[in-house]
């Protein structure tokens, strides 16, 4: 199966795997894992923050950041499209009370205005405003990347109104390599980011959520009350250390080869809208007239290639390491093949 459906479906590889062979390691609990504390002080150093925890994953990274900055019935801002409210099964209101105030937005940058105006003014009867959280890149709107002025504004405005900051970093490294800002650079305005090793870098498990010492400090607790602690998982931090290594700056690939898909499907029939891609996503919009996403998802894989319907007349395709550019001529025929159905 040639598999377009997500950078989430990258296998370690074999050096990569090996990695993991001569890692020393400990149980992590105790702060016995070298391994796993080189990681973790590598993050925090790459995202100039004091401290990092590794997690299992980046869910659990935004879902802990979240119970640290609120109490329950307080309220957090995010494009609506983002991960936190999109994708993690209501885990801001079932783990931290969290109310949320969605705004909308044509990319996922959010304006630094219209983040201004969703703060509640102090009042008895609202839900105080605590946290504002940003996405980098933005998944749902095509991979897109925030400008880091943009983000910086965003960030002036919550602090000025006394909010914390987070930032949801899954693909922060592809963000870096398409903007040639450093990872610091981007996070610098945030008080909490993460950044996960299981999609475009390649590792199978892992993700490393940091900030100041008292915030990984209560991060640390609220990951073993979580079930998110682990003992010798310097198994698994290895791979991410190797990723870090060997697969950041081959991200440039991943990028290239989604423009130049992008540019062959404007051919295809029955597209209404095709995004252009900043980094390693691509949404495409079925007109009306053509069939379903969901048929096509499937006719393509009956023929060998995985993709995503994303909506009824939406599909998403993302390069990853896995695939490369003699994918393109099997994915393109199985796309034109079956966008001709009715």
């Amino acid at each position: 199966m040639i598999d377009f459906y997500s950078d989430t479906k990258t296998r370690p590889s074999r050096s990569m795997r090996e990695a993991m062979l001569d890692a020393p390691v400990g149980d992590e609990q105790k702060g016995e894992d070298p391994t796993t504390a080189a990681l973790e002080a590598r993050v925090a150093d790459m995202l100039g923050k004091e401290a990092a925890v590794f997690l299992p994953s980046g869910t659990l990274c935004n879902e802990i950041a979240l119970r640290v900055w609120l109490k329950p019935g307080e309220t957090l801002i995010g494009d609506r499209a983002c991960h936190i409210i999109t994708s993690e099964g209501g885990a801001p209101a079932a783990l931290a009370g969290a109310m949320v105030h969605p705004l909308d937005s044509a990319d996922g940058v959010l304006d630094p205005e219209a983040v201004r105006g969703a703060i509640s003014p102090a009042s008895r009867y609202a839900s105080a405003t605590r946290l504002v959280c940003v996405e980098q890149t933005f998944n749902l709107k095509g991979g897109v990347v925030w400008p880091v002025d943009q983000l910086d504004a965003v960030a002036a405005i919550a602090h000025g109104a006394g909010l914390a900051t987070h930032m949801d970093g899954a693909r922060l490294m592809n963000a870096v390599v398409a903007s040639g800002a450093g990872a610091a650079q981007h996070a610098a305005g945030y008080d909490s980011v993460w950044i996960d090793f299981t999609k475009g870098l390649g590792a199978p498990v892992g993700a490393v959520l940091a900030g100041s010492r008292g915030f990984i400090e209560e991060a640390w607790r609220l990951k073993q009350q979580m079930g998110g602690a682990m003992r010798q998982s310097g198994v698994i931090a290895a791979m991410c250390s190797f990723a870090l290594d060997h697969n950041v700056e081959r991200l440039a690939e991943d990028h290239e080869l989604a423009r130049n898909l992008a540019v062959r499907l404007a051919d295809l029939p029955n597209i209404a809208s095709i995004t252009r891609p900043q980094t390693n996503l691509i949404f495409m919009d079925i007109a009306q007239a053509g069939p379903t996403a969901a048929a096509v998802v499937e006719f393509c894989r009956q023929r060998g290639v995985q993709i995503g319907a994303f909506g009824a007349r939406r599909i998403r395709l993302v390069t990853h390491l896995d695939v490369g550019p003699a994918d393109l001529d099997p994915l393109y025929a199985a796309l034109a093949a079956g966008l001709h159905q009715s």
